[in-house]
């Protein structure tokens, strides 16, 4: 009997293309959820399409000003995105120098501008993920301040002893992410803006701004920081050495 195809994905090809994929498994198809860029030798996870509530989530006390309102987003595209940060190896394998400050293969580069990440993505084959994107993928289709205990999943300075950490050395969230809070903050695609009430598709933030939003926390952050709709900005040409980033392929 012919394979009947009732699903289909988009897959990370082996040179860094997009093609269109599905597996048998058990007799039936299913959709790959999970492939390595043989550009970076990064492991990428399909994120599916959906709607949600982004900003300050229910309940939390936490929430400054710059996270409201809560408002109603769908994107419209499933998307994969990085399992982890970009590491300091991968990154040398593809760019080389690595700026920043140390040369273990499994730490998430940090010290890195907004250009030099996005030019890593675009190297291999993606981009920068968008604002809401990023959240989407943190919740993982949760609506808590945090999709897990925070001690469990993150790195930040009440347990990462001072330093940065290798990558998925803690929990991941729903979709099999690691470090979406805490280890490094995460470069997103978007200037900094105010939110605005009313539903949305594909947002992409303003067209210009100061600083470009940074998500996720920090090992050197507080527990504050570390919730999934805290939005920070950082001037795109600063060299932080507490960012990083993953990257989007569609």
């Amino acid at each position: 009997m012919p394979l009947r195809i009732v699903r289909i994905l988009p897959t990370l090809f082996a040179v860094g293309v997009l093609v269109q994929t599905a597996v048998s498994v058990h007799g039936q198809v299913a959709p790959k959820t999970k492939e390595v860029n043989s550009k970076d030798g990064l492991t990428y996870v399909w994120i599916p399409n959906g709607t949600f509530t982004m900003g300050c989530s229910p309940a939390d006390n936490e929430c400054e000003d710059y996270e409201k309102p809560p408002h109603v987003v769908t994107l419209t595209k499933g998307f994969w995105l990085g399992q982890t940060e970009v590491t300091q190896g991968a990154y040398n394998r593809v760019i080389g120098n690595s700026p920043g400050p140390s040369a273990v293969a499994n730490l998430p580069i940090h010290g890195v501008t907004w250009d030099e990440a996005g030019t890593y993505c675009r190297v291999v084959g993606g981009r920068l993920p968008s604002e809401a994107e990023w959240e989407y993928a943190a919740r993982a289709r949760t609506t808590a301040a945090r999709y897990a205990d925070l001690n469990r999943v993150a790195w930040y300075s009440s347990n990462s002893e001072g330093q940065v950490r290798e990558v998925g050395q803690k929990a991941a969230n729903g979709w099999d992410l690691y470090d979406m809070l805490g280890n490094a903050w995460e470069w997103t695609a978007d200037w900094d803006g105010n939110y605005q009430s009313g539903e949305s598709s594909d947002p992409h933030g303003p067209a210009n701004g100061n600083e470009r939003i940074v998500r996720g926390g920090s090992w050197a952050s507080g527990p504050e920081f570390a919730r999934g709709s805290y939005r920070g900005g950082v001037k795109p040409g600063l060299r932080n050495n507490f960012v990083g980033f993953r990257c989007v392929a569609e």
